[in-house]
């Protein structure tokens, strides 16, 4: 396993989700995630609580791929970011563990600066420090 920053890690992590331009978004995408790494969300309790009332045993949604990761964070982008003005950062707590990175997020207004959210990320990261799965948990 090749040394990495944890912390320089986490910042970059964020770059892809408030990039404005898409072919930047997507090369940022794959200069971080393996070829096959996968985006793991754990969805708002709304979401889970649906599936639940559908039937579904899990309601974890997942993006594998650099196609499939790219469309997720562009709907993000789109939704958060570029509508609702909002805009995403890594706390300055971010750890490694052996393939493992931990660190906080915030959502934050871009027009006050004030944090409105976040959560947790976990990223498990390839022998090359590329990302192999990325585990998102919003609302921490």
């Amino acid at each position: 396993m090749i040394e990495i920053d944890p912390q320089h890690l986490a910042d970059r992590y964020m770059t892809p989700w408030v990039l404005a331009d898409a072919a930047e978004r997507r090369a940022a995408i794959e200069r971080l995630w393996a070829e096959d790494g996968r985006h793991v969300l754990h969805p708002p309790a709304g979401i889970r609580q649906l599936a639940t009332e559908l039937g579904f045993a899990h309601s974890t949604l997942e993006a594998h791929g650099y196609d499939a990761i790219e469309a997720r964070v562009t709907r993000s982008y789109e939704q958060f970011v570029e509508k609702a003005g909002l805009t995403f950062r890594a706390r300055s707590d971010a750890v490694r563990l052996d393939d493992v990175v931990k660190f906080d997020w915030q959502t934050v207004s871009a027009e006050t600066g004030d944090v409105l959210g976040g959560g947790l990320v976990m990223l498990l990261l390839d022998d090359d420090g590329r990302i192999k799965a990325d585990y998102m948990f919003p609302g921490g």
